[in-house]
């Protein structure tokens, strides 16, 4: 079975950015791109635990009511939120109004600022968690991996919630910590230049 599709420009692609037209730009643009911004790297994490039991597509769709909705992922003001914050998030159609994800975003808030201040950023602490130079495995057949079940605990044990392995998997194909776009998808060349130039974040320590 293919795992490319032909754009309408005649370029192969990952086959799933075909799923959805709005699939389209965050493939080519975003996806697996390395990333070392603090709050770009909570909202994803955030997003990815929103997305659970979800498609990507419905979070996709309502990436801008959330940004709206949680400050664009200021884990600072996040942190500061209080129970009329989380009603009135509860009622806000524009977001997924679970409560339990909504609590977490807000409690994963405070552990960000407490990882910040002990790491120097939350970018320093993710990309530890980067694979070897060569994966073991082709690009987006597996949705866990030794990187992202290690992600996970520690995470957990700093507090954290809703990061199941799953949900760090897809954090760390989305934020370039690895390259899953497929062989032959045009994207995947550009991805691998970005990670070339990136510069990869330290810590204070």
């Amino acid at each position: 079975m293919s795992t490319t599709i032909k754009g309408s420009d005649g370029k192969l692609r990952c086959k799933w950015c075909d799923a959805a037209p709005e699939f389209l730009a965050y493939h080519d643009t975003e996806w697996g791109f390395p990333v070392s911004d603090d709050h770009r790297l909570f909202e994803k994490i955030c997003l990815e635990s929103f997305q659970s039991g979800l498609s990507w597509r419905t979070i996709l769709n309502k990436r801008e009511n959330f940004r709206s909705a949680f400050k664009d992922f200021d884990f600072n003001k996040i942190a500061r939120f209080t129970q009329s914050d989380i009603n009135r998030l509860l009622n806000d159609e524009g977001i997924v109004r679970h409560r339990g994800k909504i609590e977490a975003v807000i409690n994963n808030a405070k552990r960000a600022k407490e990882l910040v201040k002990q790491e120097g950023s939350l970018a320093a602490f993710f990309w530890r968690y980067e694979p070897g130079t060569k994966q073991s495995v082709k690009p987006q057949t597996v949705s866990t991996s030794a990187e992202s079940i290690l992600l996970s605990k520690d995470l957990k044990k700093l507090g954290w919630k809703f990061v199941g392995p799953t949900t760090a998997y897809a954090f760390i194909q989305a934020m370039g910590l690895i390259n899953d776009h497929v062989e032959g998808c045009v994207i995947r060349a550009e991805v691998e230049g970005a990670r070339k130039s990136f510069k990869r974040p330290c810590g204070d320590s």
